[in-house]
């Protein structure tokens, strides 16, 4: 019904690269991805929910595709992208938008939530539950399943490759750099039941001495064709290989300035808006189903729909259905006046 059209905002500060669907005056519907991704992780929502009446948009973030990149490690904040994230909508009408984040993009997500409430009619946001305090290790690791876990022997849990990053950055993106078509076949790969209760191959880097059990480079293996076409491995790989992995492995080296960042959100990081998470069956990184990693995000949403989709961490591209149906319902309960093209009232400036 409606083209997926490429185009980009430039501005003083940032170019940002953005997929675009539907009516330009419908209700924005904003996609955020996560690492190491593009916009063309939300390929099976733009035309599902511009064809549904919205104007679906996602975004290149920093460091990623055809959006600017920068070499210091500070640029890729949150502060910065939530910032990308105002102006974009600004470029778009203005007023307040659905957000939909995944991986990285949910921390944006749950900031813009917390920082700019007025921009924000409804969230959404897939595996990663929101932490009000700052998604960071120091408020990560108290809620890390030690009976998957033990402390004496997983002190940082799943999350033990974050430390990774910050000990050995270089070393970590020459891995994924070192063969990146591996790489990308490597990491999009769909969940199983069958590592429920077993620790995370994220548990494991630093004593393995890097990503791949330290080998230094990703394995040979097959593209999950359940996750990835031919054509969407190209185009990974394309904007991978030209940008390198400086831009998206600077994301996890902002850990203190996020944990600052967090404390200037609105009502003390309490959200009023309606809040949908999607909780990954098979997601043993961001796992939420038995730990206790959602409960602060249950404490500080007063309006929180929460479902469970039988996919692994890559949920938007292994289970685009179930993914679609459950944001589709919410937004048919929670926000029926978006389905009319009307998000008002609308922002001014």
């Amino acid at each position: 019904m409606y083209p997926i059209t490429e185009n980009a905002l430039r501005t003083e500060r940032h170019t940002t690269f953005y997929l675009s669907c539907g009516a330009p005056d419908a209700t924005p519907l904003i996609f955020v991805h996560g690492w190491p991704e593009l916009a063309i992780s939300w390929r099976h929502q733009l035309p599902v929910f511009a064809a549904l009446g919205f104007r679906c948009i996602a975004p290149d973030m920093r460091g990623y595709g055809r959006s600017s990149n920068y070499a210091r490690h500070d640029d890729y904040a949150l502060e910065h992208s939530v910032r990308d994230m105002t102006e974009l909508l600004d470029a778009n009408g203005g007023g307040k938008a659905v957000w939909v984040g995944h991986d990285w993009g949910s921390p944006v997500v749950w900031s813009l939530a917390s920082h700019h409430p007025d921009r924000c009619l409804a969230v959404a946001n897939l595996c990663v539950p929101y932490l009000p305090g700052g998604f960071a290790p120091a408020n990560i690791l108290p809620l890390v399943d030690r009976s998957v876990y033990p402390e004496s022997e997983f002190p940082a849990g799943q999350w033990d490759y974050q430390m990774y990053y910050e000990e050995n950055f270089a070393a970590a993106s020459a891995a994924f750099e070192a063969n990146v078509p591996n790489t990308v076949k490597a990491l999009f790969r769909k969940g199983s039941l069958a590592g429920k209760g077993q620790p995370s191959r994220t548990a494991l880097v630093r004593r393995d001495g890097g990503w791949f059990g330290g080998a230094g480079h990703a394995p040979a293996v097959p593209r999950d064709a359940d996750v990835l076409t031919e054509a969407d491995l190209g185009a990974y790989v394309a904007a991978l290989t030209r940008n390198g992995f400086f831009g998206p492995d600077s994301w996890y080296m902002n850990h203190a300035r996020n944990l600052a960042f967090a404390q200037q959100a609105h009502d003390k990081g309490r959200l009023s808006m309606p809040v949908l998470f999607l909780h990954g069956a098979y997601d043993y990184t961001c796992e939420t189903m038995d730990s206790r990693l959602a409960e602060p995000m249950r404490e500080y949403c007063r309006d929180l729909t929460e479902r469970v989709v039988e996919s692994g961490h890559w949920m938007a591209q292994e289970n685009p259905v179930a993914v679609n149906a459950a944001l589709a319902r919410f937004l048919a309960a929670k926000v029926p006046a978006a389905w009319t093209g009307s998000a008002s009232p609308r922002a001014e400036g």
